[in-house]
């Protein structure tokens, strides 16, 4: 038997080839993605991802920052926007070669650059308002960013306020809807790992503590009959419910 030429068309993929690596490899992909959701529901690989490489360094900064918030004052520019930056330049360069539409650019570039910069906003919220650029006091004057005032609650008991460091637009409604709450009650019940702030409320910073004025809706938040704002007395049931279920599994 002679060799196959170089252009034989025995050596040519034909459909039912094709058909049939790409049944192989669905069949593969299900067979990984079970293995990944398993994992999932084990915890097995999920929380070393999410302590570790994944969100690690982010939850270490963001500790850190909250021990020594005027070290953000001190950080040069690139040194405090280069981690966002490089996600930023994966995340938009694809979008730049594969999109030629205005609209979308119009979105990807605004939505990009306030990512980017976030860091910037959020340093100048901690800069004191006699060494900041006017331009920069003038749109935190007019709420176009976020005010130092506002952001300085975010750094006061009873710490679970004011999250947001661009413009600070959302702060009020993720503030009243309970929103971070929400989200530590699900990791909580998911991953059984108890938020720092639920037994350490005050800062392990180096600065003076201060205390958030007492206004009707912080006086809500520090009294024991109440978990939520009464306005929301439609969740006051699942809230109570809440923190039973947490005391019973603290317990164990």
């Amino acid at each position: 038997m002679s060799p196959p030429l170089s252009n034989d068309p025995s050596l040519q993929s034909t459909w039912t080839h094709r058909l049939w690596v790409a049944a192989g490899c669905t069949t593969l992909c299900a067979s990984l993605s079970k293995s990944i959701v398993g994992g999932v529901g084990s915890h097995i690989w999920l929380e070393p991802a999410l302590a570790g490489y994944a969100v690690g360094t982010q939850i270490e900064a963001f500790q850190g920052h909250h021990k020594w918030p005027w070290t953000i004052t001190r950080r040069q520019f690139a040194n405090n926007l280069h981690a966002l930056a490089r996600v930023i330049t994966f995340a938009v360069l694809p979008l730049d070669l594969a999109f030629n539409d205005p609209v979308v650019h119009g979105f990807v570039s605004t939505f990009a650059f306030c990512i980017m910069f976030s860091q910037q906003f959020h340093a100048w919220t901690h800069g004191t308002k006699s060494k900041l650029p006017r331009v920069v006091v003038a749109l935190q004057d007019m709420g176009v960013l976020v005010s130092r005032r506002e952001h300085a609650e975010h750094h006061r008991a009873p710490y679970n306020n004011n999250y947001c460091i661009v413009s600070g637009v959302w702060n009020k409604v993720f503030d009243e809807s309970k929103v971070f709450e929400a989200l530590e009650m699900v990791l909580y019940f998911k991953l059984g790992v108890r938020p720092r702030s639920w037994s350490e409320p005050n800062s392990e910073g180096g600065h003076k503590k201060q205390t958030a004025p007492k206004t009707k809706h912080n006086q809500a938040l520090e009294s024991e009959s109440e978990c939520i704002d009464p306005k929301r007395n439609i969740q006051k049931v699942a809230c109570n419910s809440f923190k039973y279920q947490i005391q019973r599994m603290s317990k164990r």
